[in-house]
């Protein structure tokens, strides 16, 4: 059977649908970091009445916050939360609501300093004084870049103005065309991360 453009690019998004199990691929024995979290917020049109719940202090405007997983080895989305009112659902409360519960036992991840909680589930970095500090930075930069890649789509880009629940359907399709664009270039976004590296430090207990 031949496979024609239309059923190979329906393949591709039925293949590469972003999944959480995709955090361990390439992983070394006994990793315990394996992927980095964000949130990422868009504009949405401002509710009338004005409602704090949806300001977002990183616009200065009404909007809807997702929380967003990158597998630390390949660059790959395997995660995403949302959407959630930006004013009334801070980075760690999404978190705790339901990521928290997907960490296999003694994993933690590599967030910002919006998810401090005492090195519980994640290690939030700050400064770049060692080895560790530098790749950890070096792996949050990547949520940078997909996030720009998020807003190369209009639709995604400006103030949305249609109805917000479908706001949730644009952005896991725009999340999934993304996803693909990071498989497909998967040589330019993966890293090396290799624990056994990094010295013994009492912050971050590797």
């Amino acid at each position: 059977m031949t496979c024609t453009d239309t059923n190979c690019l329906l393949i591709s998004f039925l293949l590469l649908q972003i999944r959480w199990l995709n955090r361990k691929k390439d992983m070394h024995p006994g990793q315990i970091c394996l992927i980095t979290v964000d949130g990422t917020d868009f504009k949405v049109h401002e509710p009338h009445p004005f409602d704090p719940a949806y300001y977002s202090h990183k616009l200065n405007h009404a909007g809807l916050r997702y929380e967003v997983g990158i597998c630390i080895q390949t660059g790959w989305i395997v995660w995403i939360n949302g959407p959630y009112p930006c004013g009334a659902w801070p980075d760690l409360r999404i978190a705790r609501e339901a990521l928290h519960g997907e960490l296999d036992d003694g994993e933690m991840y590599i967030a910002d300093g919006g998810y401090a909680e005492g090195n519980q589930h994640c290690f939030t970095p700050n400064g770049l004084n060692t080895f560790e500090q530098k790749q950890m930075a070096l792996a949050r930069a990547r949520h940078e870049t997909v996030n720009g890649k998020f807003k190369v789509f209009k639709a995604l880009d400006g103030e949305w103005r249609h109805a917000m629940p479908k706001h949730g359907i644009a952005f896991r399709a725009v999340a999934v065309v993304t996803q693909i664009y990071f498989f497909v270039n998967s040589n330019k976004f993966g890293m090396e991360w290799d624990e056994t590296r990094f010295t013994a430090d009492d912050d971050y207990n590797f």
